[in-house]
């Protein structure tokens, strides 16, 4: 499931391993094997019986037992961290609840505000040349830059939080990336409880569960995992539905709630994952999973399972898994659909004649077991001046440290400018080049 020809066309694949029952073994990685979950009714077993299946990646038999790489390049995503993804019972609640009441606090109105300077901003940096990398220019930064601010990130806090959890999430040099994430958050959360602040991370802090540290700072990691990657993957896949050309040469037509729709059902971003672990040696419709063996789930194919072929045609928003089920089931669905559905609007209202540069058929995607990602999203559209620039120049004290460009007036401003040399633009592409 890493290789290129997985990633071109993974439902061949889940129909292939469909075809031999409800489950199949799968590698996610070199020496790293599991069982992939593909059938729906089979998927929601597994998702809602905490009793037969724990979340808890210390059970792990083979990365125990040394037969998994420490270098593995999946195992920033699957090793365990004291956080929601890979707990069960009580400490599963409490962290849990930890996190929905901090993010109850992000009310709509708070998201859309804080995601339409960030979208205006990522905008003007390209809107004048006539083309674009809607994946790299547009959707990878957005929600960087979003968490950075609903984390109430300092400036260089925030340079480090972006390229790491970008570099674990590309598999480049992930151990070391995952080493520099967990640093920057310590001293995030250091800095929160000396100075908190209107955040996210101020709330955990002060939430009555009393979470420790570590904690804090696991917790901080899956928010920013759960929100940064699938969100992007979200932005880009729905962009290039809306874009796609039907038989006629004509857009799709389709209003923005019901690509996001569609993308959920079809090409979830996050396609694979929910690792569990047997208690003991267990029987997935004739497909033998050992206990404390990973056992994935594939949201993917089990939303395009035959079984569901009414829900699917239906859009029923209640059958397909893309946020999961049982106890586990994403907590920010609904602010993830907000800001998927506002960094549309803002770039499709800014450019109204976008359009694809390549066929939606000559795209390709990234390699990866776990999520459906473009690896670039072209477009063209005729220029427009960077009149946006006003609005997201309000986010300079939020944005990393490298993504500073405006200089100071006089010459107060030379000593800076010497020791940052590239801008805002040059900068970005630098830290975010998949």
């Amino acid at each position: 499931m890493h290789d290129a020809a997985f990633a071109a066309d993974p439902r061949q694949a889940y129909d292939r391993m469909r075809g031999n029952g409800p489950a199949a073994p799968v590698e996610l990685a070199p020496g790293v094997d599991a069982t992939l979950v593909v059938q729906h009714e089979m998927a929601l077993r597994v998702l809602q019986n905490p009793t037969l299946f724990s979340r808890d990646a210390r059970r792990w038999g083979a990365l125990n037992e040394g037969r998994v790489s420490l270098e593995s390049p999946v195992l920033p995503m699957m090793a365990y961290r004291p956080n929601c993804l890979f707990t069960d019972g009580a400490v599963h609640l409490r962290l849990r609840k930890a996190v929905t009441d901090s993010l109850a606090r992000l009310n709509i109105s708070r998201i859309r505000r804080d995601v339409e300077p960030i979208a205006d901003y990522l905008i003007d940096q390209f809107s004048e040349r006539g083309r674009a990398d809607l994946l790299n220019d547009y959707a990878k930064l957005l929600p960087l830059l979003l968490f950075n601010k609903l984390f109430g990130c300092p400036a260089d806090i925030g340079d480090t939080l972006t390229t790491s959890m970008s570099a674990i999430f590309d598999g480049k040099d992930a151990m070391r990336a995952n080493d520099d994430l967990t640093a920057c958050l310590m001293e995030l959360i250091a800095i929160k409880r000396r100075t908190p602040g209107d955040d996210v991370t101020s709330w955990l802090i002060q939430h009555p569960a009393g979470l420790n540290d570590g904690e804090l700072k696991d917790q901080l990691v899956m928010l920013m995992g759960a929100g940064v990657e699938p969100e992007r993957n979200l932005i880009g896949s729905s962009l290039l539905l809306m874009l796609s050309r039907d038989a006629s040469g004509r857009g799709s037509g389709m209003l923005i709630e019901e690509a996001i729709d569609q993308v959920l059902w079809e090409n979830p971003p996050i396609a694979n994952y929910a690792t569990h672990y047997p208690l003991q040696d267990v029987d997935l419709g004739g497909v033998r999973a050992e206990a404390n063996t990973p056992v994935v789930i594939s949201f993917a194919a089990a939303n395009t399972d035959p079984a569901l072929t009414e829900a699917r045609r239906a859009r029923s928003k209640g059958a397909h898994l893309a946020w999961g089920a049982g106890s586990h089931a994403c907590p920010a669905k609904d602010p993830a659909q907000v800001i998927a559905v506002t960094a549309i609007e803002r770039i499709l209202n800014a450019l109204p004649d976008l359009t694809l540069a390549v066929p939606a058929a000559e795209l390709q995607w990234r390699p990866g077991p776990f999520h459906r990602a473009l690896n670039t999203l072209p477009v063209q559209f005729s220029p427009t001046p960077a009149t946006r620039m006003a609005a997201g120049m309000n986010l300079r004290a939020d944005l990393p440290a490298a993504a500073r460009t405006a200089p100071a007036a006089g010459p107060a401003a030379e000593p800076r400018e010497t020791t940052r040399k590239k801008g805002f633009w040059s900068t970005f592409l630098d830290v975010f080049r998949v």
